[in-house]
């Protein structure tokens, strides 16, 4: 017998009735990792065709229900709805009555602390800000990725342990994150992964621009061996044109990117002056050359957009 497997579920604490408002791709991954863990799904809400699809695949048999209705049936409710949504429906739930006392109440937004669930809290229910640090798919995938993932956890000082349980039992790794650092820990990772992904995208059009036929199996290594890199090293791991200060590269990178893919060049010269700068401070960037690839970069700014001669 595998010595990975799940203790019985007599061997846990109290096992909960689990509701998901807002069939995104977060939700029912949340709702069928706590279902591994011996939890029982009990009521979810969708709206549109694709979030119903994805509650049938990820919560099989278990029913879609009007928001109130989820509350009335749960005594865990994940609210997994777009950050700009989430004050509204919390202050509608309370304000309707849908919200029991001792109920617990968990977000997944990055971007807010407990503090977003007041009317909650107002009418009984427990807040809990449970911020799964992954990219999801909507797919079973999603729940074999949350093993070792980091959550951004607040809540409360009393339900602190309660909210780092649920995490640990969806095989997650619980970081407390106070409220104030709420908006910057989401804004760190946006940075990372969500710019990550169109720094990706834009590399393989290039790629295939330039003749390549699989950039995904050229990029893989290098991107792979880059962010390993960046994870242990930091800045330290900065390679490439920009960190040696090599200015006549850099300056023919961005003509051939006017001439073929002049929506790239804002990002690039962005992201080189971020590196530029950043090789300076570290000491791998020369001062001396430092100063003609500044200049590359600031006098690029003047060149037409169409990338002809003037």
């Amino acid at each position: 017998m595998s010595t990975s497997q799940q203790p019985d579920t007599k061997d846990r604490p109290a096992r909960l009735t689990v509701g998901v408002v807002g069939a995104g791709r977060v939700g029912p991954a949340l709702a069928a990792s706590l279902q591994l863990a011996g939890h029982r799904p009990v009521a979810v809400s969708a709206v549109s065709d694709a979030s119903r699809r994805r509650a049938a695949l990820l919560l099989p048999d278990v029913p879609v229900v009007p928001p109130a209705e989820v509350l009335r049936r749960a005594d865990l409710v994940l609210l997994t709805v777009p950050d700009d949504t989430l004050p509204g429906l919390v202050d509608g739930l309370a304000a309707t009555g849908a919200v029991r006392p001792g109920q617990l109440l968990a977000h997944t937004s990055g971007r807010y602390g407990a503090n977003v669930l007041e009317p909650a809290l107002r009418a009984g229910g427990l807040p809990l800000a449970l911020h799964p640090a992954m990219t999801f798919t909507g797919t079973p995938v999603d729940v074999q990725r949350l093993a070792g993932c980091s959550f951004g956890v607040t809540a409360p000082d009393e339900l602190r342990l309660a909210a780092e349980a649920l995490v640990i039992e969806m095989g997650g790794e619980p970081e407390w994150i106070a409220e104030e650092n709420r908006p910057l820990y989401h804004a760190a990772l946006a940075l990372g992964a969500n710019h990550l992904v169109t720094l990706v995208a834009q590399s393989m059009e290039l790629l295939r621009a330039a003749g390549v036929e699989a950039p995904d199996r050229m990029l893989g290594p290098l991107l792979g061996a880059a962010l390993d890199n960046a994870l242990r090293s930091g800045d330290a791991a900065l390679t490439g044109p920009v960190a040696r200060g090599d200015a006549g590269t850099v300056a023919a990178h961005v003509t051939e990117l006017r001439r073929h893919a002049p929506q790239a060049v804002a990002g690039y010269l962005a992201m080189a002056r971020a590196t530029a700068d950043r090789a300076l401070a570290h000491g791998l960037l020369k001062p001396e050359l430092a100063e003609d690839l500044l200049g590359v970069l600031a006098a690029d700014t003047t060149l037409p957009e169409n990338g002809e001669d003037r």
